[in-house]
C-alpha cells in the first residue's frame, strides 16, 4: 500500500509503532521496520548516553528507517535532540510539548519530523515549521492524552494541514486502519498492539493484564496536574484518582506519588503500585505474536475493507 505516509518516510507499510517508555526499544523497533512499518524507539526521560546506544544498536538490527519519539518535557531533552542530529537518525516523532525549537535544527538536516498532535491548532503550527506529517492522536490512546476522540480529531486536522496525516488512538487491528484511512488519514500508529508482540520487552504482568483487559478496564488520572493519562485499573490507578480529589493534597504530593510507576510496571510487572498504561482498544489485543505478524493482519483487513468499501454504495 502506497500513501504520503510511505513515500515520504521510506517504508512499504503505513504502519507506526508508538513510542513507548520503557517498552519502545531498540529490539521492538527493529522488528517493526523489518517487517515494512516504522518502528520507533522511545528517548522518555532517559540521557542522552542511553539514546545513543539505543540508536546503534537499532542499526544493528535493521537498515530500514526508523524513527526516535522525543518526550519533550524531558529534562535531557536539549542532549537528546542534539544527539538526534549527530546520528542522523530518520524520523522523529514528538510528544508532551511544542517541537519548535528543536526542529529548526532538526528539519534543515533532513530529519523527518512528524509531531503527535491533540489538535487542529498545533497541528497547522508544526506544518509551518516544517513537519513532514503529523500525528493525530485521539484521547482513546494509552498514555498521555488529549480531550478529542479519534473520529472527532483526524477529518479536522486532515481538512486543516497539506501535509499527510497519521492517526492513532483506538486502532489495533484492519478495521480501525481501514476506518481512518476513510477519515482522510494515510497512516497509523499503534502502542496497545504492540505491547503483546513478542519482541516487546514489557514485563510478562503487563502483557498478560493488557490480553486480559475488557472494553470499560482503563481509566484517566493527572487531569488536575493538567497531564491526563490513560492506564489500565488497578490498585495505583485507583488511589491515584482519589488523591486527585483529595483538597487537603498538593498536587505536588499527588505528583510525587506517580513517580516511578511506569517503570515499575513494565520492567518490574508490579500489579499493584505500577502504571500499566493502554489504550481503551486493549480488549481486541487477544494474543501475543510477532511484530511481523501483527503488521501483517492489520494491513490485510485494512485493505479486505477498503477494496469492499464500494459495496456500500450499491
Amino acid at each position: 500500500m502506497k500513501t504520503r505516509v510511505t513515500e515520504a518516510i521510506g517504508i512499504e507499510k503505513p504502519i507506526f509503532q508508538g513510542g513507548m517508555a520503557w517498552i519502545s526499544e531498540h529490539k521492538l523497533a527493529a522488528a517493526v521496520s523489518n517487517a515494512g512499518g516504522l518502528g520507533i524507539i522511545s528517548a522518555m526521560n532517559a540521557p542522552a548516553d542511553y539514546l545513543r546506544k539505543e540508536i546503534r544498536a537499532c542499526r544493528e538490527l535493521t537498515d530500514k528507517p526508523f524513527g526516535v519519539n522525543v518526550m519533550l518535557m524531558s529534562p535531557h531533552v536539549a542532549e537528546v535532540a542534539q544527539v538526534l542530529l549527530e546520528e542522523h537518525v530518520p524520523v522523529i516523532t514528538t510528544g508532551a510539548g511544542m517541537p519548535d525549537k528543536y526542529m529548526k535544527e532538526w528539519v534543515p538536516a533532513g530529519i523527518k519530523v512528524v509531531p503527535v498532535v491533540p489538535s487542529v491548532a498545533i497541528a497547522r503550527r508544526v506544518e509551518r515549521f516544517g513537519a513532514t506529517a503529523v500525528i493525530a492522536e485521539g484521547g482513546e490512546s494509552g498514555g498521555h492524552i488529549g480531550e478529542m476522540s479519534t473520529m472527532a480529531l483526524v477529518p479536522q486536522v486532515v481538512d486543516a494541514v497539506s501535509i499527510p496525516v497519521i492517526a492513532a488512538g483506538g486502532i489495533a487491528d484492519g478495521r480501525g486502519m481501514a476506518a481512518a484511512f476513510m477519515l482522510g488519514a494515510e497512516g497509523v500508529q499503534m502502542g496497545t498492539r504492540f505491547l503483546c508482540a513478542e519482541e516487546c520487552v514489557a514485563h510478562e504482568n503487563y502483557k498478560e493484564k493488557v490480553l486480559k483487559a475488557r472494553d470499560i478496564d482503563t481509566i484517566v488520572t493527572g487531569r488536575r496536574l493538567g497531564h491526563p493519562v490513560r492506564a489500565l485499573k488497578n490498585p495505583f490507578t485507583n488511589e491515584f484518582a482519589k488523591l486527585e480529589y483529595d483538597a487537603s493534597k498538593t498536587n505536588e504530593e499527588v505528583e510525587q506519588f506517580g513517580v516511578g510507576a511506569l517503570r515499575r510496571a513494565a520492567v518490574e510487572g508490579d500489579e499493584k503500585q505500577g502504571s500499566f498504561l493502554c489504550g481503551q482498544i486493549a480488549g481486541l489485543v487477544k494474543q501475543i505474536e510477532p511484530a511481523a505478524a501483527i503488521i501483517d493482519d492489520v494491513m490485510s483487513g485494512a485493505e479486505k475493507l477498503l477494496r469492499g468499501a464500494p459495496e456500500w454504495t450499491k
